[in-house]
């Protein structure tokens, strides 16, 4: 089943971005504790997680899942920008191959969308999570599909 990935969850943002970019954090986004890094130019989105205990699965390095969340919410956001850069649009995850590099055991981390190419309803965005060293930890490439859903109330 797709992820739907909403664009833009800040409770406030900044005024420079369009309306669309105010709503609340999701549900996951609270519970995980990621942040949407708005300070990019152009389409390539970007988020970063602070780690803690939480993160980590028994071998004390980032979980997996989370990587893979990661880069979903990246490149979902880029996807979402690639269709309407103005105000961006709900998209959902057709496919998200995660290729899983080095491991991560605190501080930083950063997945960073990067547009590759787009049709009319298809987005297709690849993605690189790294740690604030700049270390590569893993890569993705996702097809994102372009969707005029309505978030349930």
């Amino acid at each position: 089943m797709p992820i739907t990935i909403w664009s833009g969850s800040l409770s406030s943002a900044p005024p420079d971005l369009p309306a669309s970019w105010t709503r609340e954090k999701s549900g996951c986004q609270s519970m995980v504790g990621y942040e949407l890094d708005h300070d990019r130019t152009g389409v390539s989105r970007a988020c970063h997680l602070d780690l803690g205990p939480q993160h980590l699965n028994y071998h004390g390095i980032l979980h997996g899942g989370l990587v893979s969340m990661l880069l979903d919410v990246a490149c979902g956001q880029t996807a979402s920008a690639m269709f309407r850069p103005e105000d961006p649009i709900p998209v959902v995850t057709v496919s998200l191959n995660v290729q899983f590099v080095a491991a991560a055991r605190g501080g930083r981390v950063t997945a960073v969308g990067i547009p590759s190419g787009n049709g009319r309803t298809l987005a297709y965005v690849n993605g690189e999570l790294r740690d604030e060293d700049g270390r590569l930890l893993a890569t993705a490439a996702g097809v994102f599909k372009r969707g005029s859903l309505r978030k349930k109330s």
